[in-house]
């Protein structure tokens, strides 16, 4: 069963890691997916790599903190498809690091406009069509914001992701009377480019091999194995689908059973 069959979702954020699988993953179960990011050339690639002949993607090069080019993702996705069955949110600024004495505010603002205000501009952007038909918003959370790694300080990110979960629970009652889901995936460390570089980096830095350092990060799992960019897709594509039509408001952790809850 294809879990997407005539459905069109809009994803934010795509580029070579998260967004990408997203994307293709909703193209995989039978849906259309309206790929957004800011830089054109990551798109065309995600796309054609994707769906090689067009059929099922469309795209546009997309600053998610304008709010007009968020309309105008919007737009393509309903002139080109018809309509907007659900927006994924993987679009964010998790490169920023450190925590509160080394603080930057003004960074830290603008980690919150894109992280936050950002996802919430582009599923304003959306809610006349979803409002057709009914819907599902799919915001992609972190771990980080209800349980802080000790690798690593990410604390603008963390805290504007955990504000963007908060965000869910009003969304999902304010919008659950036109049929409209709203939910999040948590995810920990995941496989993916992102992941592949801190293990480099830090196998690099302390002379060890990358083996090693994965298993630092593995052995608190209750699986043996880092969940995947793949694997937060799906979860991300379940939420989306009609399989999850009771689901609203709720935070599932993509984790390998590193945080259990």
């Amino acid at each position: 069963m294809s879990l997407l069959t005539g459905k069109t979702v809009v994803v934010s954020g795509v580029g070579a890691g998260l967004g990408h699988q997203v994307a293709a993953a909703v193209v995989r179960d039978g849906g259309n997916a309206v790929l957004g990011a800011r830089t054109e050339a990551n798109l065309a690639k995600s796309a054609a790599e994707i769906d090689p002949d067009g059929a099922h993607t469309a795209y546009r090069a997309t600053d998610i903190t304008d709010e007009g080019q968020c309309e105008a993702l919007a737009a393509l996705a309903r002139k080109r498809f018809g309509g907007i069955a659900g927006v994924v949110h993987v679009a964010a600024w998790d490169s920023y690091f450190g925590g509160l004495q080394d603080a930057d505010f003004a960074t830290w603002q603008s980690v919150i406009d894109v992280n936050l205000l950002g996802s919430l501009r582009m599923t304003r952007a959306c809610l006349p069509a979803l409002k057709e038909r009914g819907g599902s918003v799919v915001f992609i959370g972190t771990q980080s914001s209800v349980a802080a790694p000790s690798q690593v300080r990410q604390a603008a990110y963390a805290a504007s992701k955990g504000a963007l979960t908060s965000a869910m629970y009003s969304l999902a009652r304010e919008l659950g009377p036109h049929r409209i889901r709203v939910n999040t995936v948590l995810p920990g460390w995941m496989w993916g480019p992102p992941v592949q570089a801190y293990v480099q980096f830090t196998a690099h830095t302390d002379q060890v091999p990358e083996e090693d350092v994965l298993k630092r990060l593995t052995e608190r799992m209750a699986l043996p194995d880092l969940a995947t960019d793949g694997d937060v897709a799906n979860a991300a594509v379940f939420l989306a689908s009609d399989l999850a039509r009771a689901i609203t408001g709720q935070s599932l952790l993509v984790n390998a059973g590193e945080l259990m809850r």
